[in-house]
């Protein structure tokens, strides 16, 4: 059964409309008063956004595609897309309602990289030669100061992903000439001997912390930076091997996690005292130029405690002392399960943490019929994070990204033979899951436009302008196709509908948030979102499952009288802390409570 994302909505859609109305002015003069938790984010690839200035699209560098790495053909190369682009589309992104925009890596990145045959471009943005720098193929520091001033005139904030784990490609080793590495432990390679245990004695006076003294880079591998790159990465100090941990690539697990080359990108050795005072000088003097509200940072858990113990807080003060006191940063830690995640908030020092457990359950629930009571668990886990339940709801939750896919294409793999209908109200209701649940809801460009797409790397990076690229033409579109940007796509209706409920009701945004009931098959998933200290509640109640369900849920005593925010909600507790409801097939209800009469 497909249910209109719109119906019972006319009220609160009025309610929306005027607030938002008359609160414009005091929103663009105050929005860097707005909490973590009170943004809705969107999140974009530059390159595969908008081209708004097709003369930068070879980023000025002469030759072919192996030079300049732009081929709008090849799903691995640069489309054209730049931040003339997001600009002139900021008018499409704040209708969908999304109040900060997070930008893929915009710094100067090494065109293409990869051994012969195996070649891609830096289009993503996080093989990156100068930190100082916009990235030529995506504008210069104009087009970079004329995007942030247009976003915040508006009342929208600027988010910029960082990188301080790794650099471009760039350093070789002389045992590799394929550059296929292997990692090499710390113990079989200490830095103190010449490539092993029995070799040279190497670095003396260096004690395992003291990573100042060494003054030999070849107790692994013997590092050298090739012919004509030998000045290729700024700052200038980026340019020295030893500050680099050269152990051969990553296995992803122990210690090469933290010390070995991500896919042969040059490993920083954060542990060094000029790495961390150089990385804090560097993404300190972008806070000071343009204003940045927050920092999304990559690959955090591949970096050690200590560095980030230093450069968080240090980011957090230099952005306070430029008068931006609601500095939203979050790192990208790979794992589902939140007391690893939740970890970083404790050891490294780190403010939130992108929400991959939630991401992965409800993945899980709407695409694999798996009860919604294991996101019951995950919530259950707020308690884990430095701050608890109320820290949690600075969490960005998101459905999917760059690297794994997007929901519309979870749901068409797990499920090949859907009808559209479904698919529809598949991905819609993951949506809703994640617009009123606690955290930050994180909106990945084009999921609005219905892509879908099989996932993984590449294939989940479309184009939001018509596309050169044959998989992406031939990708199932939620909803059905559009012209590029269309506002009456229909996932883009139901989400600006979602963001105005959500701009309406406080605490949808600040409330804490109480699980309600969690079926332990498809069914329904309740949660009450109150504010501390203040009479009411929001009921939001969702339905997995393909059938209309009526039942009971538990509510404060004081929650009598109820109105509907969406859907069709009850006039009156069916007794005290129990109210009766019917929720529809894959769809949920918003249901109002202001307290005792």
């Amino acid at each position: 059964m497909t249910t209109s994302p719109r119906r019972g909505l006319a009220p609160a859609f009025a309610l929306a409309a005027a607030l938002m109305a008359s609160t414009a002015v005091a929103q663009t003069a105050d929005y860097r008063a707005r909490l973590p938790q009170d943004e809705i984010i969107y999140f974009l690839l530059p390159d595969r956004f908008d081209n708004g200035d097709a003369a930068n699209d070879t980023g000025g560098i002469p030759g072919g595609r192996l030079d300049h790495g732009f081929d709008p053909t090849h799903d691995g190369f640069y489309h054209g897309g730049d931040l003339a682009g997001v600009e002139r589309r900021l008018d499409y992104i704040q209708g969908l309602g999304a109040t900060a925009i997070w930008m893929a890596p915009i710094f100067k990145n090494k065109p293409v990289q990869g051994e012969p045959g195996r070649e891609f471009a830096g289009a993503h943005g996080y093989w990156i030669t100068d930190f100082t720098r916009v990235d030529p193929h995506f504008g210069d520091e104009a087009a970079m100061r004329a995007l942030v001033e247009a976003a915040h005139a508006r009342g929208m904030k600027v988010y910029m992903d960082i990188v301080a784990n790794h650099t471009a490609d760039v350093i070789r080793y002389r045992e590799c000439p394929r550059n296929d590495c292997a990692y090499r432990s710390r113990a079989d390679y200490p830095y103190t001997r010449r490539g092993g245990v029995e070799g040279e004695a190497i670095n003396e006076g260096f004690t395992g912390s003291n990573f100042d003294v060494l003054t030999r880079s070849d107790y692994a591998y013997t590092p050298y930076v090739p012919e004509g790159e030998e000045a290729v990465k700024v700052p200038a100090w980026l340019n020295d091997p030893a500050l680099y941990h050269n152990r051969g690539d990553s296995t992803f697990r122990g210690e090469s996690s933290l010390d070995g080359d991500f896919a042969g990108l040059d490993d920083l050795m954060t542990e060094h005292p000029r790495v961390v005072e150089g990385m804090i000088q560097i993404y300190g003097d972008w806070i000071d130029r343009y204003g940045i509200d927050g920092f999304r940072i990559d690959t955090a858990k591949h970096v050690n405690p200590e560095f980030w113990q230093a450069f968080v807080p240090a980011m957090l003060a230099r952005a306070e002392a430029a008068g931006i006191p609601n500095f939203h940063i979050f790192g990208e830690v790979y794992d589902v399960d939140p007391a690893v995640t939740a970890r970083f908030t404790r050891v490294d020092g780190y403010p939130a943490v992108l929400d991959f457990g939630f991401q992965y359950t409800v993945t899980d629930i709407v695409a694999r019929d798996v009860a919604p009571d294991t996101l019951a668990k995950v919530f259950a886990s707020d308690a884990l994070y430095e701050g608890g339940e109320a820290a949690a709801m600075g969490l960005p939750t998101f459905l999917g990204n760059h690297d794994m896919g997007r929901i519309g294409g979870f749901i068409a793999k797990a499920k090949p033979d859907i009808s559209d209908a479904e698919l529809l109200s598949r991905t819609t209701l993951a949506h809703a899951m994640m617009m009123f649940s606690r955290g930050a809801p994180t909106i990945y460009y084009g999921d609005e436009q219905g892509f879908t797409g099989a996932g993984g790397y590449g294939a989940a990076r479309q184009d939001m302008f018509e596309t050169q690229v044959p998989s992406y033409r031939a990708d199932r579109v939620v909803g059905g196709a559009q012209a590029p940007f269309s506002t009456e796509a229909p996932l883009y209706r139901a989400i600006a509908d979602m963001a105005r409920l959500r701009q309406a009701d406080v605490r949808l945004r600040r409330g804490l948030q109480t699980v309600r009931f969690a079926a332990e098959e498809p069914g329904l998933f309740a949660v009450s979102r109150k504010l501390p200290d203040a009479a009411g509640e929001t009921l939001i109640v969702y339905n997995t499952s393909t059938a209309p369900i009526t039942a009971n849920i538990e509510v404060d005593a004081a929650s009598a009288d109820w109105s509907s925010s969406r859907g069709a909600c009850p006039a009156t507790a069916t007794a005290p802390a129990s109210v009766r409801v019917t929720v529809p097939a894959l769809d949920y209800l918003i249901c109002v409570s202001e307290g005792a009469r």
